[in-house]
């Protein structure tokens, strides 16, 4: 941003435009920088959830955060989770998801055990 303010000074001291449209530059750039500052945020304070509902009654129910969740990905190239081994993750779709910012259901898995499984990110 600093460079964005010295071209608009550079503009009032050349005579291009007035201290008044310099002002309002330099107030538009600052509230593009806070939006984006917001939209970073955002991304950061995403979550990856995976609910499991076992047949026999028994859930489990992960919230992780998005950052962790990559440098899981990163490192293993897999996530912590395993269902009865009938069935894998599908680690390039959410690996995808994670890098395109898509948030809702990625995963959805009925096993032949009767166990169900759901990715989110939200």
């Amino acid at each position: 941003m600093n460079e964005e303010i010295k071209r608009i000074l550079k503009l009032v001291e050349e005579g291009k435009i007035n201290s008044g449209q310099a002002s309002d530059l330099i107030n538009a750039l600052k509230s593009e920088g806070s939006a984006e500052k917001a939209a970073t945020a955002q991304k950061t304070d995403r979550h990856l959830k995976v609910n499991i509902t076992s047949s026999k009654g028994k859930n489990l129910n992960i919230k992780l955060p998005v950052k962790f969740v990559k440098g899981i990905i990163k490192a293993t190239g897999k996530l912590p989770v395993h269902i009865n081994g009938d069935q894998e993750i599908n680690m390039q779709v959410i690996s995808e998801a994670i890098e395109n910012d898509v948030t809702g259901k990625i995963v959805e898995m009925h096993t032949n055990n009767g166990d169900y499984l759901e990715v989110v990110i939200e």
